[in-house]
């Protein structure tokens, strides 16, 4: 496994290159600087957060429609009124990335995948707009990848900030001169929240969609 900053940029501006695979060597690098804030949220990035008090503003308070199932139609939008589209509308996101890469794998641009309502929101709008049909909050395959697309920049930035400072090549281990050097770039948050607001103007990219014999019968490998 490669803990080379220029190979982990190279990876991270490669569409081919999933987060699921990328992370691991994201971490063993920020394990090797002793970075052990970005290790931590890099970890928590893979595996999840537990809880939502955890996860980081872009992960949080998404936005979805709410859809009801229907005998006849399938899934269409529920009945709602607008302060009950606001209030239930909306969601939080707290899956590891890989889940989430796979979401998006199998969803073509402009469609979307459902996440059902919990049970108790579920039996309060059911109550207030007097259905019985299941109840679901449907997000675009945008939101995922923007989401992950945040992932993918905010490493982006943090290679680019240890490459500035002159670590690049090769490396089984670094000096602690180096690892010195680098010891202020241990912010996650600084870089999570340079991704948010600079997401449009940095070169990483979005979720590729899968092909169609990968949606049929999952990746290769």
């Amino acid at each position: 496994m490669s803990a080379s900053v220029n190979h982990l940029e190279e990876r991270l501006l490669d569409e081919r290159e999933l987060l699921e695979g990328i992370m691991p060597s994201a971490i063993t690098l920020a394990m090797m600087l002793r970075h052990r804030q970005m290790a931590t949220w890099l970890r928590a990035e893979f595996d999840g957060y537990p809880e939502v008090a955890d996860a980081p503003p872009y992960r949080r308070d998404l936005p979805g429609h709410v859809v009801a199932r229907s005998p006849q139609y399938g899934w269409i939008p529920a009945p709602l009124e607008d302060d009950q589209k606001i209030k239930y509308g909306r969601l939080d996101l707290i899956d590891g990335v890989k889940s989430l890469e796979q979401i998006c794998l199998g969803c073509r641009k402009g469609n979307g995948h459902r996440v059902l309502l919990a049970p108790e929101a579920l039996a309060s709008l059911q109550k207030q707009v007097n259905l019985t049909a299941e109840l679901a909050i449907n997000v675009s395959r945008e939101v995922y990848c923007r989401l992950l697309k945040t992932v993918r920049a905010s490493l982006y930035l943090w290679t680019r900030a240890l490459a500035e400072q002159g670590l690049s090549g090769e490396h089984n281990h670094y000096s602690a001169e180096e690892r010195a050097r680098v010891a202020e770039l241990d912010r996650p948050d600084h870089y999570w929240r340079r991704a948010m607001a600079e997401l449009e103007s940095l070169p990483v990219p979005d979720v590729r969609e899968a092909g169609l014999l990968e949606r049929l019968f999952g990746r290769a490998g």
